[in-house]
């Protein structure tokens, strides 16, 4: 009755092509500020990640156990806390970038710094999850075991996270290019 999404269009397509037609008659204005908006929304998930596993790594090194690990363990938090850190600048870097150019006309620029640093975030932050998995497993498991399994964690981002979309991507310029 509705036309809704679940009612007689099971995969969405109709509104999928709705949208691709709506994007097609934008303007470059209009784009940029789409792109920009899609940009805070993404930051606003993955610097909400960040920051609370930031906040749990700092409190990590005032916990009575963090004196009783080793050499190993201690280096990987170093480098786990670095790696949150720089995270954590990336991810934040576009509302400070907007922030200081707002109102100069550079939209296009401000996006596109604005989407590079979301990318180097998303690096960071996959290898700040790896390594503090391979802080946590490290303490409770044999090694061996705890790097297989971080390993296949970090096998798991790299497909979900860049493997996917690169695909996703690659098969709709296929069909656009084919079709």
């Amino acid at each position: 009755m509705g036309g809704g999404r679940g009612e007689g269009d099971p995969d969405g397509a109709g509104a999928m092509e709705a949208q691709q037609g709506a994007l097609g008659s934008e303007n470059a204005r209009e784009r940029v500020n789409r792109q920009w908006q899609e940009i805070l929304q993404e930051t606003r998930v993955a610097q909400t990640g960040v920051q609370i596993l930031f906040g749990f790594l700092l409190s990590v090194a005032f916990t009575a156990r963090f004196t009783h690990l080793g050499t190993f363990d201690r280096t990987v938090y170093v480098i786990t806390v670095i790696l949150a850190a720089g995270a954590t600048g990336a991810l934040i870097a576009p509302v400070s970038i907007h922030r200081f150019l707002s109102g100069q006309r550079m939209k296009d620029d401000v996006v596109e710094a604005a989407g590079r640093l979301m990318m180097c975030g998303m690096v960071l932050l996959a290898l700040t999850v790896g390594s503090t998995l391979l802080l946590i497993l490290h303490v409770v498991l044999s090694n061996l075991i705890a790097e297989i399994l971080v390993g296949a964690v970090m096998v798991w981002f790299v497909c979900c996270w860049y493997v996917l979309p690169a695909f996703l991507r690659s098969r709709s310029a296929s069909r656009s290019d084919g079709g």
